[in-house]
């Protein structure tokens, strides 16, 4: 069952812009279906692994009185070829989400081109961040990240990682890969493509960056902090939508974004500027992993501080929006509406030579009689 939309009944010409656009869903999943069926001959097998399995697996035997193994992974060149194969499945369900969810509701609701836009963008975004904040948040719990601040800088480098926190950062990179040809397949506005390229690049240089440098246990705790305090924000706008009146969630949501910042810096500063300073393992080894010298510290640090400045202009810029907006609708409010007062009482004093029973006035009947 094809999963394109249908905007019209004319067929747009093969291979032309309306077609792919109409039809990329299915290419896509065609693309990823020749990946799956490359597992089932020997010749091709061990290609296709390259591209849906994760890579660089590393078993340790754990000590005790019953020696088991467990699987660690590192990063590696061929997770790109896993990333680009993820990037294909988030396209999917991106079309799945947008056809089966949110066009039908778009229909039931009537939107505006502007809401449907943003409503579209809401929807698209609630749903991933849903999803990454309970996947990210069981396995900080699982790993006990949480319980122990110490482990996000104890131990650098952390050249190891779960299965599942590797898989998590694979998944999220090629999300924020898929974004980008999204913008051609959702006919983006060109005017709303520069603001949507600038979070995306900044998504895709933080999270990958904690990737390669082994930064992943702080990346994955500052990527759960946020995502909530998105979720909540795009839920609010949502809601929002449905009735103009329900505005709670962005008072909410407003306070939740200033701590948030406050705690990505605190943590960052924390970890990179005083745990990483003070760790043993000082030293530039690209084959070990290790990143721990004074220029990578402050280059980190400093993108981190002037991200966080950027999104504190960006959150006051909206607040100021948001403010005079509501000033505005307050001012409509309290206007007087023209008074009725002034036009019955001229018509009882016989405006227009007409009294209040609609006689003529005492001068015309003077003026009839003579």
């Amino acid at each position: 069952m094809g999963i394109r939309k249908k905007s019209s009944n004319k067929n747009p010409p093969v291979m032309s812009h309306e077609f792919v656009i109409q039809n990329h869903a299915d290419i896509v999943s065609c693309v990823a279906m020749v990946f799956l069926l490359g597992l089932m001959f020997e010749a091709t097998s061990k290609f296709a692994v390259l591209f849906i399995t994760v890579q660089y697996n590393v078993t340790i035997s754990t000590d005790g009185p019953e020696e088991t193994a467990v699987n660690h992974f590192h990063n590696g060149i061929k997770d790109l070829a896993t990333i680009f194969f993820y990037m294909l499945v988030a396209i999917i369900m991106h079309a799945i989400i947008q056809e089966y969810v949110l066009d039908k509701i778009n229909k039931k609701m009537h939107f505006s081109k502007t809401k449907h836009s943003k409503f579209n963008e809401s929807g698209q975004l609630s749903a991933f961040y849903f999803f990454s904040f309970g996947w990210g948040a069981s396995i900080l719990l699982s790993e006990n990240f949480l319980a122990n601040p110490v482990s996000l800088w104890e131990g650098y480098p952390h050249t190891l990682m779960p299965f599942q926190m590797k898989f998590y950062y694979i998944c999220q990179i090629g999300y924020w890969l898929h974004a980008i040809p999204e913008l051609y397949f959702q006919k983006t506005k060109k005017e709303d493509i520069p603001r949507q390229l600038v979070y995306i690049s900044l998504y895709l240089v933080h999270i990958a960056g904690a990737y390669i440098l082994n930064l992943n246990r702080l990346g994955l705790v500052l990527l759960v902090c946020h995502y909530f305090i998105e979720l909540l924000f795009h839920l609010s706008r949502l809601i929002y939508f449905s009735n103009e009146n329900r505005q709670m969630g962005f008072t909410i949501w407003a306070f939740l974004f200033v701590l948030g910042r406050l705690l990505t810096l605190s943590l960052s500063v924390l970890t990179v500027g005083f745990g990483l300073s003070t760790a043993e393992n000082q030293g530039f080894d690209w084959a070990a992993g290790n990143f721990n010298v004074l220029f990578i510290r402050v280059t980190v640090l400093t993108a981190i501080c002037l991200t966080q400045a950027f999104m504190m202009w960006k959150f006051i810029n909206f607040q100021l929006r948001r403010w005079r907006e509501h000033a505005q609708t307050q001012t409509v409010k309290k206007k007087p509406a023209p008074s009725k007062s002034k036009s019955k009482k001229d018509k009882a004093n016989g405006v227009n030579g007409m009294n209040s029973h609609g006689a003529d006035s005492p001068r015309s009947r003077k003026e009839k009689s003579s």
